[in-house]
């Protein structure tokens, strides 16, 4: 994706504006199984995904929990670093080579400052962010890993395809035995 669907996918811009924010983002190449973000550092940029998947995930007795999966066109944020400064719970890594766009958070405080589009643009990326979050735990509550499996098939199939078993299964919240039974049943 380029620069310009990313910002507009979150909040439309007027050009002006929207120039100034894609010259503020810098282009980045990782390899498959950088990790991007580490629990307990602090990393205060807001990445986007131009190419490749990555994934959040927390450490807790001795496994990795992933608790989020990103592809093309989604932002990727430490929310507790970018808002309160303070180290953040996750780590993100590449599942994929990855090619990401850098914000730099000093960069984009100024963008706020000094343009009140590009301030409704942050507010709308925090918006979104909030109910991404929202739409990710409050299903996790009262669906069955069966009926996330779906919910996955049915708005990004292409995760399925790319994500390695052992990270979806933990994903939804399963062994990777019982994803390989959920999905012997759904096909």
């Amino acid at each position: 994706m380029d620069k310009s669907d990313i910002i507009n996918a979150i909040h439309p811009l007027p050009a002006g504006s929207m120039e100034r924010m894609a010259a503020c983002m810098e282009e980045v190449t990782y390899a498959k199984g950088t990790r991007i973000l580490r629990a307990g550092k602090t990393e205060r940029n807001v990445f986007f995904i131009k190419k490749g998947i990555v994934r959040a995930f927390v450490s807790t007795h001795g496994r990795e929990i992933t608790f989020w999966l990103g592809a093309e066109g989604t932002p990727v944020v430490s929310m507790k670093s970018y808002v309160s400064g303070l180290p953040g719970y996750e780590s993100v890594e590449c599942i994929e080579d990855t090619v990401l766009y850098v914000l730099r958070h000093a960069t984009l405080t100024s963008l706020f400052a000094d343009d009140v589009n590009s301030a409704n643009w942050g507010r709308r990326f925090a918006e979104k962010e909030m109910l991404r979050t929202e739409e990710r735990l409050i299903p996790q509550l009262f669906t069955t890993a069966a009926e996330r499996y779906s919910s996955l098939m049915a708005n990004h199939p292409e995760l399925l395809r790319r994500v390695p078993l052992e990270h979806l299964a933990s994903y939804l919240g399963v062994t990777p035995v019982s994803l390989s039974r959920i999905r012997a049943t759904l096909k």
